[in-house]
């Protein structure tokens, strides 16, 4: 969904920026036409080279951490639908799951970290990532009130949320001990 709100906002620009040089160019030109489509079919040319590219990132930052729904985290995580009163997690490999906004300061101070925790621990801890302003069932259900909120899911035993942005090396320690077990 971020996605398509970002085509989106890039095609408008896109649109305003055309527009804006239709207006310009064919002032005083009896051709302008001609020119406008060039300029249209150049346009069209740097938004799909700037579309590419921005996939090409977004597919980089979704093999490390990955993005869930709230239908997906009933199947990935906990069905709290069908188990509401026992936490029971789906998963085979511990997860690290962090709430978060877009609009959120010290989210987006979180997300790098989270990128790098996810490389360390690949092929044993899954990162997972939950927009709580898309997501708003799961925001309830787990009754975040602060973001980032960060749930850290041991494969066997019951979870642990921490709040708020932490260094590097807390969140490291939570993962080693609380994760993973290795105390």
């Amino acid at each position: 969904m971020e996605k398509i709100k970002s085509l989106l906002v890039l095609a408008l620009f896109a649109m305003v920026l055309a527009s804006c040089n239709n207006a310009r160019n064919t002032e005083g030109n009896e051709d302008g036409k001609a020119k406008v489509e060039v300029q249209s079919d150049e346009l069209k040319t740097e938004t799909s080279a700037a579309n590419q590219k921005d996939q090409q990132q977004t597919a980089q930052q979704e093999k490390a951490v990955h993005y869930l729904t709230t239908e997906e985290f009933r199947e990935k995580v906990w069905d709290y639908r069908s188990s509401p009163d026992k936490w029971k997690y789906l998963g085979e490999l511990p997860c690290v799951i962090d709430f978060y906004a877009d609009w959120c300061r010290p989210c987006k101070m979180v997300a790098p970290i989270m990128e790098e925790l996810a490389k360390k621990y690949e092929g044993k801890v899954i990162f997972y990532k939950v927009n709580t302003d898309k997501e708003k069932e799961l925001a309830s259900v787990f009754q975040i009130r602060s973001i980032p909120s960060i749930l850290f899911v041991p494969a066997k035993g019951d979870p642990k949320f921490s709040v708020g942005a932490m260094q590097k090396e807390d969140y490291i320690k939570i993962i080693e001990s609380e994760v993973l077990g290795n105390k």
